[in-house]
């Protein structure tokens, strides 16, 4: 799956490239509990089509109805929306916070843009695609839109005058191995909006795989982590469990600024590696501190899709900027684990 941004706005695009009527939603403000975050978007066409989201789906089905009436109607009072980008805020009141199905006191503000220009539209598709990070501003007096390189990601900004939102390329997500954890690793990645790569040089492994969407290679990893140019929007996981084909590659990563660098394996396992970079390549403990291991969260996992649940929800929470509870981790999870199981007595997390 694609990012969803990239969607709504090829979507949006190609409707105005066909001529028809169409509107961009964007929320702007939130106030208390909201089901989307500030940023997100919408794209509504005439013919009542929709893609995107601003809500849980109520606010959408009120756009939805009000602007197919007013596009298809030509009774007075329902003008067809035109002209300048106009705000409209849902949840002001009890009653139509329950009407439109947000939380008790949510309250929510949208942009309304009506027929973007579908040129702009494409020419910002087209740097995203290149993997651009991409500020879209628009003026609220008359609806221009000027399109700029953003250096970094930046929170949506709106005043009196303009709004500014910024759309960067996807997420990506590397992946060391084609085995069977990797498939169902790649297949979360892949709805969750991660562009996936597969790497592996093993023909064996390759012939076998059978997930659509990801990008499967079979350059040896190292190299293709150095032509991958990981960035701040990028993770790699080694899941091979074979030194010769993961070490170089975590090695090659942890010199970028990628988000997420972990390989699959055991506390053991995971304590070798790090001897073995430290030893044979001249890593220190500060060098490896970013290599994640034992990868995932503490969930009990031991079939390949449990274990994928697992280190999917930690790549998530470390995209996302949350930090988990240490006796999530794995490591320090199972050494609790171990010293209950050994003496039973021993009080933890205060129980016994």
């Amino acid at each position: 799956m694609e990012n969803l941004d990239v969607v709504v706005l090829r979507t949006l695009a190609a409707w105005r490239a066909a001529g028809k009527r169409a509107l961009l939603a964007t929320v702007v403000r939130t106030w208390g509990s909201s089901p989307r975050p500030i940023g997100s978007i919408m794209a509504l066409c005439e013919d009542g089509s929709v893609v995107g989201s601003v809500s849980g789906g109520c606010i959408e089905d009120d756009l939805i109805y009000r602007f197919t009436q007013a596009y298809s109607s030509k009774e007075p009072g329902h003008q067809i929306p035109s002209g300048p980008p106009g705000f409209v805020k849902y949840g002001i009141t009890a009653d139509e916070a329950h009407r439109f199905g947000l939380p008790c006191g949510g309250t929510l503000e949208l942009l309304l843009e009506y027929d973007p220009d579908a040129a702009s539209l494409l020419e910002l598709i087209a740097a995203l695609e290149a993997g651009r990070l991409m500020r879209r501003t628009v003026q609220l007096k008359d609806g221009a839109v000027t399109l700029a390189d953003a250096p970094s990601p930046e929170d949506l900004r709106v005043d009196d005058k303009s709004l500014a939102n910024t759309f960067g390329p996807e997420f990506r997500m590397l992946l060391i191995g084609a085995g069977q954890l990797t498939e169902y690793l790649a297949t979360m990645a892949l709805f969750s909006g991660f562009a996936v790569t597969v790497c592996d040089p093993r023909e064996e492994y390759r012939g076998a795989w059978s997930v659509a969407g990801a990008k499967v290679v079979s350059d040896m990893p190292d190299d293709v982590v150095i032509a991958f140019k990981p960035d701040a929007r990028t993770c790699v996981i080694a899941l091979t469990h074979d030194p010769k084909l993961d070490d170089l590659a975590l090695l090659e990563a942890l010199k970028t600024n990628a988000f997420y660098v972990g390989a699959i394996g055991s506390r053991r396992n995971n304590a070798a590696r790090h001897d073995r970079m430290k030893e044979h390549f001249d890593q220190t403990d500060e060098d490896l501190k970013r290599l994640h291991g034992p990868i995932g969260i503490y969930i009990g996992s031991k079939t390949p899709p449990e274990i994928a649940v697992s280190i999917m929800a930690e790549v998530l929470a470390v995209k996302n900027g949350v930090t988990l509870p240490r006796d999530m981790e794995v490591a320090q999870a199972k050494n609790l684990r171990a010293v209950v199981e050994n003496d039973p007595g021993v009080l933890v997390c205060g129980t016994r």
